[in-house]
């Protein structure tokens, strides 16, 4: 049987520093995930505090592997990929995991966290794609077109207050309201205006 051990090297030899600072971003997020289910287990707020935690770190990642790639001047369409994808995770799926697990688990809340992830992925998708459009002569993209998803740190930001408060669970700020057959608390509205500022077309946000 032929060793495969040879191919997995040559693909580690593809990244670069910048990369592993990336995954570096897109641990923190999938911890993130993994802490919120274990708070949902433990109800510990060590838990939902580390998990937020986590989220910040996941952005100093997100940053610095930028910084990294471009003085050493290591832009690749990989690098590129492993960004979005760890962007996904770190700031889509980590916040509404934490969300989730913070109380918004009615119907009309699950709704609104999938769209807020939906708008994540769909905001990432069509950087990617129209970066090059954006980045002209001088090939840097100078703003975004909505908020990029690392804004998302707000979120979780807001929900450790909350957890600080000892407003989770039934207590969240803002309550409860039945609207048909489903449940929606009013903090998960947070979640459709970030999704919808990241979406937003109109919105141009200077990029430094």
């Amino acid at each position: 049987m032929q060793s495969t051990a040879p191919r997995h090297f040559s693909m580690l030899r593809e990244f670069h520093l910048a990369d592993f600072f990336t995954l570096g971003n897109a641990a923190c997020g999938v911890g993130a995930v993994f802490l919120a289910m274990a708070y949902m287990a433990s109800h510990s707020l060590t838990h939902f505090y580390a998990a937020a935690v986590l989220a910040p770190l996941a952005f100093i990642f997100d940053v610095l592997d930028g910084r990294i790639a471009r003085a050493r001047h290591q832009h690749s369409a990989l690098g590129r990929e492993l960004d979005s994808l760890s962007d996904v995770i770190s700031f889509g799926v980590a916040p509404a995991a934490l969300g989730f697990a913070a109380g918004l688990q009615g119907g009309w809340d699950a709704a609104a966290l999938i769209f807020f992830v939906c708008c994540g992925v769909s905001r990432l998708a069509r950087f990617n794609v129209t970066a090059e459009q954006l980045s002209g002569a001088s090939g840097k993209v100078k703003y975004f077109e909505g908020t990029p998803i690392p804004t998302s740190v707000v979120l979780t930001g807001v929900l450790a207050l909350a957890a600080w408060q000892g407003r989770l669970g039934d207590a969240l700020w803002g309550g409860v309201w039945q609207a048909g057959p489903w449940q929606l608390h009013v903090l998960s509205l947070m979640y459709v205006l970030s999704g919808s500022l990241m979406i937003s077309k109109t919105l141009h946000i200077p990029k430094f």
